[in-house]
């Protein structure tokens, strides 16, 4: 899922088909799951899509909100990882304590509930919905991509498909309705090529004063 240009789910089948060529050309399939380890789903994103890389990275979350990184996979690729194999890898910070801490406690506390990824992709469905009938009403061309908690309303006719098609969105709109935002209170990532994350801290009340100001918003974005 890329997330970096906005949320662009991959095509049906893509995943898998990767998997093969990997499988077939004796290459590693790498995940980056920065983004979507633990936010997916416990699992990952590979989890809810059922394809297995070879190799993992992960990031953000993991630290429990301090700076990490790891990256994991194969038990026979692993061990080529020094102490057990020859390749070295090592940093200043690697290991850090309280990074660690605050990283497998957010951890613990993912897992103790498991249910709350189902209540955040609920929200998120309720957010995507809200911001495609707000446009609809103000006709204000918009798609709203979803990939689990995080979405990304495009200034566009049509989903996006790869990098070429997202750039093509109405950026002087968004920063329009961005403004608009801000004035009502609602604190956006100030680029039309961001994801919008949901967290446990929001609700219904949240997501519902979101769009009803997004609805105030999407009208003066398209006036101008």
């Amino acid at each position: 899922v890329a997330g970096n240009m906005g949320v662009v789910p991959p095509a049906e089948g893509f995943l898998e088909g990767l998997r093969s060529i990997c499988d077939e050309d004796r290459a590693l399939l790498v995940f980056d799951e920065v983004i979507t380890g633990f936010r997916a789903s416990y699992g990952g994103a590979q989890q809810v899509v059922g394809v297995t890389p070879d190799l993992t990275a992960l990031g953000k979350i993991i630290g429990g909100g301090l700076p990490v990184g790891a990256y994991g996979g194969r038990r026979e690729l692993m061990e080529r990882m020094a102490p057990s194999g020859p390749v070295y890898q090592a940093g200043t910070l690697s290991g850090n304590p309280l990074a660690m801490a605050a990283g497998t406690t957010t951890l613990d506390v993912l897992r103790e509930d498991l249910g709350k990824y189902e209540r955040l992709d609920a929200l998120a469905r309720r957010l995507a919905d809200g911001l495609t009938r707000a446009a609809e009403e103000a006709e204000v061309p918009l798609t709203v991509t979803q990939s689990a908690s995080v979405v990304t309303p495009f200034f566009l006719d049509a989903a996006p498909a790869n990098y070429d098609e997202a750039k093509r969105a109405d950026t002087p709109s968004f920063a329009r309705f961005h403004a608009a935002m801000l004035d009502r209170g609602i604190h956006l990532a100030p680029s039309q090529y961001e994801g919008w994350f949901l967290s446990a801290a929001h609700n219904e009340a949240l997501i519902d004063r979101t769009v009803e100001a997004a609805a105030e918003s999407f009208r003066l974005a398209r006036n101008g």
